[in-house]
């Protein structure tokens, strides 16, 4: 990809242009981070482009963007601009082609608005962005409530990049966000959940999730989430403090290399908590399991998530508890859930919940795995069922129901169990049973 970008800027170049690298690629270098793709900015006019690069598609011509397609990458090489007016706080309303110096002064962070000549190994830097690189910070270009109005986005962004590179915010940045919290409600559910997904998998997730309630976004975006804040757990299992304590104590507990919808589930399992606090005994959340899986089925319903994801999420949520009673299960019925497709995931968010206990006990969480390794060798597989319906319901001479359901669960675990190995056996059985 690299190579090739560096030909694309090597022709606008040669027919007398001004073409650079542009803005995270620019950024990621500087920092010793490999880029993920190179944009590329040109003082080429949009119909310019199109005229001297084969293989192109005018993406965001009205704003200047046209996508290139050469070597099987594909590249945004866009003309240097200016925008006027952002009435939607998303898109400018117009653009103005300009130089390079103008068009920096346009974009969101010091960081990002760099750019680089590779063909003189160059760096354009018209907004100090290297120093602020050097220095850590996260700083918008020019006035910041300016930019926040133009883009509310950019509230999300500046939270991300922050937590993303382990910098800190610059007074006047963190001073704005703080004011226009409330407007990232205005941005779609798609873009936030895209922000989201990539902050809870960046290195600090937990501050990340910090960050976005000291700042007072996450009330706007999240409310559900604000809710765990000042929720008290019974001090003789949780001296970690209240239940948001706890979940961002096991966000960062939790394996680096756990799914996205691992880490999800991590930080939102006890989510049903402050809707089933009562003090009895002692504190208790009868049923918080159950209400945490409708909330996160609401939330992410809400942020639009793909339903294979939401339904991971709500799934884990509404199983984490489930550790305990595998421990007191016979083995039929516990490698039923061993061979579960998303079992080792849930055993992934029980540990980190163990860890995010104050005082911390593994004791169960390495039971069941020793238990899990022992049976899965035995049977790493699941077996083909000894008999289906059919064969069952003219057996008991029953008609389809609920007790024909219930016999294939049965059979299901004696199978597993190894007390059932044949057909012959599993036909015994249900004459007995019958019986």
């Amino acid at each position: 990809m690299k190579p090739t970008s560096v030909r694309i800027i090597e022709k606008l170049k040669k027919a007398g242009y001004d073409a650079y690298w542009a803005g995270g690629c620019v950024r990621d270098i500087l920092l010793g981070h490999k880029p993920k793709d190179y944009d590329i900015v040109t003082s080429a006019k949009p119909d310019e482009v199109e005229k001297l690069l084969d293989n192109t598609k005018p993406v965001g011509k009205e704003f200047g963007v046209i996508l290139v397609i050469e070597a099987g990458h594909a590249f945004e090489v866009a003309t240097f601009r200016a925008d006027q007016n952002y009435t939607d706080g998303r898109r400018p309303d117009k653009i103005c082609f300009t130089d390079a110096g103008e068009d920096a002064k346009r974009r969101d962070f010091t960081i990002n608005g760099m750019f680089y000549d590779p063909l003189k190994d160059e760096i354009i830097d018209c907004v100090d962005g290297q120093k602020d690189l050097d220095a850590r910070l996260i700083r918008f270009i020019g006035d910041p409530h300016k930019r926040i109005l133009e883009d509310h986005l950019r509230i999300l962004r500046a939270v991300r990049f922050k937590n993303q590179f382990d910098f800190q915010y610059h007074p006047d940045t963190y001073e704005a966000l703080e004011k226009h919290a409330r407007l990232a409600s205005k941005v779609s559910a798609e873009r936030i959940g895209d922000e989201l997904n990539k902050m809870i998998e960046c290195p600090n997730p937990a501050q990340a999730f910090e960050d976005l309630s000291e700042i007072g976004i996450l009330e706007y975006i999240i409310p559900e989430m604000e809710a765990m804040r000042g929720v008290p757990q019974p001090r003789e299992f949780h001296q970690e403090g209240d239940v948001w304590d706890h979940s961002l104590k096991a966000l960062k507990k939790c394996d680096a290399h756990a799914s996205r919808d691992v880490k999800w589930a991590v930080l939102l399992h006890d989510i049903g908590k402050p809707d089933t606090f009562q003090l009895k005994e002692r504190i208790r959340y009868n049923g918080h399991v159950e209400r945490g899986a409708e909330i996160v089925h609401d939330i992410f319903t809400r942020l639009k998530f793909p339903k294979k994801d939401r339904e991971e999420i709500k799934w884990l949520v509404k199983h984490h508890m489930m550790v305990v009673p595998l421990l007191e299960m016979t083995d039929g019925q516990a490698r039923k859930w061993f061979l579960k497709e998303n079992f080792l995931n849930l055993m992934q968010a029980f540990e980190a919940d163990a860890k995010g206990i104050i005082p911390t006990d593994l004791s169960a969480y390495n039971q069941i795995m020793s238990r899990y390794r022992k049976l899965m060798k035995e049977m790493p597989r699941k077996p083909k069922p000894l008999l289906d319906g059919d064969e069952i319901m003219k057996i008991l001479n029953l008609p389809p129901g609920e007790e024909v359901g219930k016999v294939v669960e049965e059979l299901e675990e004696k199978q597993l169990s190894g007390e059932l190995k044949t057909k012959k056996d599993a036909r015994e059985w249900i004459k007995n049973r019958k019986s």
